[in-house]
This record gives structure tokens, sequence and C-alpha cells, in this order.
């Protein structure tokens, strides 16, 4: 077993599906981004004999920022907090990976103590009052209050901890994970998915989680009963209907790899507020069940936009890496992003798409109270659609205040045109882009280390 490891898992951008992603009969785009989580893993020489194993999870992030568990398989890997913090989870993770690898105290001949220290990229929280600290050979904005009480732009920092941890913890018990991850991502997927879910509380989506472990894809829900119907943690048979479970069923998934075109890249904006997402979802769900049929309908047209928008990126993509002349105009006429965009289909039939997405969005947001799209973005992604380089605009994910997503030439620069414009004011442009790789090992773990 190697000795010190690290791995990563990227944040997402939920670009199409929003809502609809909750029901099995839609797809969705997920696109993974640069910023990501990460993982620190190292075995250590337990410091008293224990018949135990012991795991201690780390993060400077957090004002007391550490959560330690113990767990043996006779109360069924159940983690017991020996420190008096703790964390959904962290919990829950370390329940599924030892339930699901069953490791043998004797096996590690004392090496039973495992440390994790885990830390985030700083776009996954507002950036304001915050002050810059070095780790090792990276820059990291760690925040001068607890960083659980400042707003997040939504970025999937839950379901990156989940996927990133439950890495790190594996690599302790498959000795050849640490350097063969692609080879262990269905199973890493899976068991985060059940700890993520377990951990919330309810049957997620999960479609941060499939981006976590796999980057930019096109996805199609998990069947919520694969989850729901596992027995409680402790249960003498959980560890069996859990391994069946990750290892032997169907889970009638669609993860497809998939990414904006070349030529185009991804600017997210933080809005300097977060959303209740939850909230959001619970009105949307009783909207959508108070309304029947018209609620349906407003769903199936957004299904419609939906598959023409990733059709139509598919188009470009195919476009642009033909290298032709007629594809070198499309892309100057974005770049300007004048009259002349009209004069092209490529371009109108993506636009076309997402107004008619945001439409939907609009109403649904008057009808069901939720905002999805309130005035305030409508107003602001208008804005953002007059930018040189502009492509669209849109809310990702659940909507609200979290952040815009807005797809632009690779030559686009938003944060010189924005700079100084009252109008984009509440605007901070994030310093991620698209990344197409889900989690994955380090290749300088060395440079983590704090100096």
């Amino acid at each position: 077993m190697s000795e010190f490891r690290a791995f990563s898992a990227p944040g997402k951008a939920l670009l199409a599906g929003g809502y609809l992603v909750l029901d099995p009969k839609y797809d969705a785009l997920v696109v993974g981004l640069s910023a990501r989580m990460h993982a620190l893993a190292y075995p250590h020489d337990s410091l008293e004999e224990s018949d135990k194993f012991e795991v201690r999870v780390k993060s400077r992030q957090f004002k007391d920022g550490e959560w330690s568990y113990q767990v043996s398989p006779e109360s069924g890997f159940i983690p017991v907090s020996v420190s008096g913090s703790k964390n959904p989870f962290i919990e829950k993770v370390i329940a599924n990976v030892f339930n699901y690898f069953k490791p043998n105290m004797d096996d590690y001949c004392g090496r039973n103590l495992f440390i994790i220290d885990i830390f985030s990229d700083d776009a996954y929280h507002s950036q304001e009052d915050s002050v810059t600290k070095h780790y090792g050979g990276r820059n990291l904005s760690f925040h001068s209050h607890r960083i659980e009480d400042v707003p997040k732009t939504g970025l999937g920092s839950s379901a990156g901890l989940v996927t990133v941890l439950t890495t790190a913890l594996a690599s302790f018990f498959v000795p050849d994970l640490t350097n063969n991850v692609d080879e262990y991502r269905k199973v890493i997927h899976n068991l985060s998915q059940v700890a993520h879910c377990q951990a919330q509380g309810k049957i997620g989506s999960g479609f941060d989680v499939a981006a976590a472990a796999y980057g930019s894809i096109k996805y199609r829900r998990f069947p919520p009963e694969l989850i729901s119907d596992l027995p409680d943690i402790g249960n003498v048979s959980y560890a069996d209907k859990l391994t069946h479970l990750v290892d032997e069923v169907d889970w009638n998934i669609t993860i497809e790899s998939n990414r904006l075109p070349s030529g185009l890249a991804l600017w997210m904006g933080d809005i300097k507020s977060g959303s209740e997402t939850v909230k959001l979802v619970q009105k949307v769900k009783k909207w959508y069940d108070s309304h029947l049929p018209e609620s349906l309908e407003v769903y199936t047209e957004l299904d419609h936009a939906n598959s023409r928008f990733m059709d139509e990126l598919s188009k470009l993509n195919r476009l642009y890496n033909s290298h032709d002349y007629y594809s070198g105009q499309i892309f100057e006429a974005i770049e300007k992003n004048d009259s002349s965009c009209q004069k092209y289909s490529e371009i109108t039939d993506v636009r076309d798409s997402v107004d008619t997405i945001r439409r939907c969005f609009r109403k649904i947001t008057i009808e069901s109270g939720a905002d999805i799209e309130p005035p305030v973005q409508t107003k602001l992604l208008d804005d953002c659609q007059t930018l040189e380089g502009v492509l669209t605009c849109l809310i990702p994910g659940a909507g609200g205040y979290d952040a815009i997503a807005v797809i632009a030439t690779q030559d686009a620069d938003l944060k010189t045109q924005t700079a100084g414009d009252k109008r984009f004011s509440n605007v901070q442009w994030l310093d991620v882009c698209q990344a197409d790789w889900g989690v994955r090992k380090e290749k300088e773990p060395e440079t983590y280390l704090e100096k």
C-alpha cells in the first residue's frame, strides 16, 4: 500500500435539465468545472492498541474542522464519533466504504488509523471578506469566518466532498486504486450516490455526484428505490445488500461523456447571494402536482428545448472541428455578437432553445413562487447577452441567486467588458472553466503538503 496520496473531484454546472432531472424520464447536461474538492490521505500507526479502525477527517477551512470516528465489524461498521463533532456526509461515506470493503483488522498490522485532509478550491464559496492563505504550492481562499456561513456558489460542494472522500478512503483498502481510478470509477460513483442520499435524508437526482465522479456528462437519473430499499446501516444484511447494489444491480442510469463545443468557454458569475435549493424544489413540486396537466405541458416544452439545446451544441462542436471557412464565419459572428448572428441558424437555434428554457422557467417562477429566474436575474442575463463573444446565457441548476452561466467564445473577456459597468456590479466572475475529467489522482501530491 502506498503511503501519502491525493485525489480531487470537480464541481458542476447543470446547464440543461433543471427540475426535470429529478424524473428518470428526462435527460440533463452537466458540465464539470475546474474548481475541485481535494482529499489527502495517509495511513498512520494507531496511538494505542485497539480492536477498532479510526478515521480522522480534517479541514482547516472549517472552524473546529476535525471529525474522528471509530468503526468495527462487530457494530456493522456504524461510525461512532470520538471527537464530539459530527458530519453526516463524512459519517455516511465511512459507513458505506467500510461495509462495502469489509476490512479485517488483522490485515492492517496495527495501521488502523486513517487520516484524510479535505479542502475545496475557493470558487465553491463567495469570496467577499476572504483572505488568501498558502497551502503548499496552491493558493486557497480561506474565509475569516466560518466557511459554512458563507454563501455557496452552487457548484456542488457536498457531492464533491462525498465523492473525493469515498475515493480517498477506498484507496486504503484497494492497493491499486490510487493508480487505477478509472477501473474503480463505477464503484466510487455508486458508493458516493448511496452515501450522499443518506446524508441528505432524501433520494436526490444524483447529477452532482455523477459529475463529481465522471466530469462533463449527459445524465439521466437512477430509480430512487434502488437506494430507498436498502436496510438501515447496521442491519445484519446491510453490507451484503449494499455490495449487491454496487456490483450487480443495473442502475438503469445514463452517464455519457458530453461537453460544450470546442471553441467555446463557460463563464460562471457569482451573484454573492445563496439560494436554498431544497425550498425551491419543494415549491416547484407543489406547483407541478397541483397544476396538472398544464404543468406537464410546461415540462414537456422544457424537455424539448433541453434536447434541442444539447443537439445544437453538438452540431456546433462538429462544425468547429471541421475547420472549414463556414465554421470560421460562425465563430467570428459570435465574437462580434452583432446583427450578423441572425444569418446563421447554428447560432439562432441555440439561442432560441435557451430562450424557450428561460421562458418556461419564468412561467414556473410566477406560478409557483419559486425564484428560479426572478426579474433581477432576467435583467442580468439579458445584459450579458449583449456582450461581445457571448453565444447564450442562462440560470444553471435549480436557478435562484447562486450563479449565472454564460457560454462564450474562448477569446471573450467578460471581466474586462463588465469592469466598472453598474449593470454587473453584483457579479463576480469565478475563476473556473469547463473540466471534462471526474474524480482523479493528483499526479504530484507533495505539492499539497504545507510548507
